[in-house]
């Protein structure tokens, strides 16, 4: 199921082609995006999307589409899509820079697409992940800010090697480690572990994506009295905690329950506590 709006609100054929073939998005991955839940008509963490898509075209040196344009291109699609048989959808919001040698205007839309069984298995059954080696310290992002470390940018080729070298591994998903054996990130997701009654996860500032959904989760769990770090930690503290989730917008808060082949703390109680303080939210 798709449903696409351009950012003057109407809607296009989605399985018409779209961008020229000397879009910048297309030839060099160059550009934006924020992929977004919304349940039963309502997104989740909008504002939040739309501040760190602002942020990723900041760090692009790019311009982007006024904010007005992205709700608008959204809410086409919301209002297009058919809730009676879908009552979930993943809105994707895309930017590029443009044509190639052209005057730098952005190209973008909104796009809904259905959630998929295999994001609804990992939900519900969790995941086993490996860590792989993203090769830099966690303070590059200061030394280098030019690589874009902490950007939302179209270029995921990296991230999708590595998910495909997980499923070669026979796992379902990805921990980023740094040059020196901190964690990062997933390919697609935060990390998050629970310490006792506190909710741990890394900074923005080691060059990892600041995530939309760890930060409705520590919201929630600081209104209901835990405790929430933001911090740097080995790939010890995986195997050491009391539970470790990959956080994202459209698998939510997926529970981790094996790593590198071995089982880690994956309690069903705790978990579904959890996820009921990020539900809290709406």
């Amino acid at each position: 199921m798709r449903v696409l709006a351009l950012l003057d609100g109407t809607l296009a054929d989605p399985e018409a082609p779209l961008f020229r073939a000397d879009d910048l998005g297309v030839m060099r991955g160059d550009g934006c995006f924020e992929t977004i839940l919304v349940v039963d008509r309502k997104p989740r963490e909008l504002g939040p999307h739309l501040d760190r898509m602002e942020r990723s075209a900041r760090l692009l040196q790019m311009r982007l589409p006024e904010r007005a344009a992205w709700e608008r291109a959204g809410q086409a699609v919301i209002d297009a899509w058919p809730w009676d048989s879908e009552p979930e959808m993943a809105l994707k919001l895309v930017c590029t820079r443009g044509i190639d040698g052209g005057d730098g205007t952005p190209h973008g839309f909104a796009m809904g697409m259905d959630v998929g069984s295999d994001t609804k298995r990992k939900r519900d059954s969790g995941v086993e992940v490996v860590t792989l080696d993203r090769g830099y310290a966690p303070d590059l992002m200061d030394r280098a800010p030019w690589l874009l470390l902490s950007a939302k940018t179209l270029s995921y080729a990296v991230n999708m090697a590595a998910l495909r070298e997980a499923e070669s591994r026979g796992a379902d998903d990805v921990i980023f480690t740094a040059s020196e054996g901190t964690v990062l990130e997933g390919p697609t997701s935060t990390v998050v572990l629970a310490q006792g009654r506190k909710l741990l996860t890394t900074p923005p500032a080691s060059g990892v994506l600041a995530g939309t959904t760890q930060g409705a989760l520590f919201r929630a769990a600081e209104q209901a009295g835990w405790e929430t770090e933001v911090v740097d930690f080995p790939t010890s503290a995986l195997f050491e905690s009391d539970g470790v989730w990959l956080a994202s917008s459209i698998r939510r808060l997926t529970q981790v329950r094996a790593i590198n082949g071995t089982s880690v703390k994956a309690d069903d109680a705790l978990h579904t506590e959890v996820v009921g303080l990020y539900e809290s939210n709406y």
